[in-house]
């Protein structure tokens, strides 16, 4: 059995048996919590939507709360040999996903894709201030905001190139105010 000594919490998926995600969860909620080790195993998701469905012999439809991905709970948590042997023997577990007995956290791409963790992006510059770029080809030129994208990931910058005005797309933390 390999297990990485990791001191960050990241997410793992842990296979279930069929019908038993609700009840892991529960069991590692408990054994969180009776063993205070909430800075370890930091939070327990069973990714589910909101689906409607028509009744039976009617027209009406109903809002039902279905699994994304059945036999599956994530778990944020420091993987350790104490973390890795709590989940690994909470009942209704039949291990992590990954290969053979080492468990693969989720890359950050992973994570925000299937929406476990919203991460709230605040910028400290609105359209018209200036900025200075600190990445990238144009590293060290500034700036004026022209556009920020509605989901805060993307500002779109007018900066001077060889005497031209040139936009340039860039992700909000390759650019900084200017003072």
């Amino acid at each position: 059995m390999i297990i990485a000594h990791e001191e960050t919490p990241l997410w793992y998926v842990v296979h279930t048996y069929s019908g038993y995600e609700n009840r892991v969860a529960a069991n590692l909620e408990k054994m969180v919590e009776n063993r205070g080790i909430r800075e370890l195993i930091q939070d327990i998701r069973i990714p589910t939507e909101i689906v409607s469905e028509v009744v039976p012999d009617s027209e009406a439809t109903k809002e039902v709360e279905r699994k994304l991905f059945p036999c599956y709970v994530l778990v944020k948590m420091v993987m350790n040999p104490e973390t890795w042997h709590i989940v690994r023997n909470t009942s209704g577990v039949t291990g992590f996903v990954g290969p053979g007995s080492n468990p693969t956290p989720l890359s950050e791409a992973e994570v925000e894709a299937l929406g476990v963790e919203i991460r709230i992006i605040e910028v400290n510059y609105a359209v018209g201030d200036s900025v200075k770029i600190c990445s990238g080809p144009l590293s060290g030129f500034i700036g004026i905001v022209e556009l920020i994208s509605e989901d805060m990931k993307k500002v779109t910058v007018s900066a001077s190139l060889f005497g031209r005005e040139t936009k340039v797309e860039l992700d909000t933390n390759q650019v900084e105010t200017v003072e």
